[in-house]
C-alpha cells in the first residue's frame, strides 16, 4: 500500500507540464504559473477528498486560505488523476491563465 504523500507525488509527476510548476504539498497538489505580477502567480490547488481530489483555481492576489473557483473533482488511480489535472492545467494556460 502506498502512502497518501507518495500518491500525491505520483499525481504531481503525471500532471507535469511545461506551462506550470507542479508540486506535491501536504494533502494537496499545487500548480503555479507566472501572471506577470511580481509575487502573485496563478494557482491551481488540487486538495484531497474522500474520493480523490477537488481542483480549485486562484487568480493572482487571491488568498489561498479562502475558497477558490472550483473547477472539477478528480478520481481514479494516481496516474489517471495526474493526466486529468494536466489537461485542466493546459486548458487554463491557453485560456483563463494565459
Amino acid at each position: 500500500m502506498t502512502s497518501p504523500k507518495s500518491e500525491l507525488v505520483r499525481i504531481a509527476q503525471a500532471a507535469a507540464t511545461h506551462s506550470w510548476d507542479v508540486t506535491a504539498i501536504p494533502s494537496a497538489v499545487m500548480a503555479t504559473r507566472e501572471s506577470g505580477r511580481l509575487g502573485e502567480p496563478w494557482v491551481v490547488m488540487a486538495t484531497t477528498t474522500a474520493r480523490g481530489l477537488r481542483v480549485s483555481f486562484f487568480h493572482p492576489g487571491d488568498a489561498l486560505d479562502a475558497q477558490g473557483e472550483e473547477l472539477s473533482d478528480l478520481s481514479g488511480n494516481p496516474r489517471e488523476i495526474g493526466r486529468q489535472l494536466r489537461t485542466i492545467l493546459e486548458d487554463l494556460a491557453e485560456g483563463a491563465a494565459a
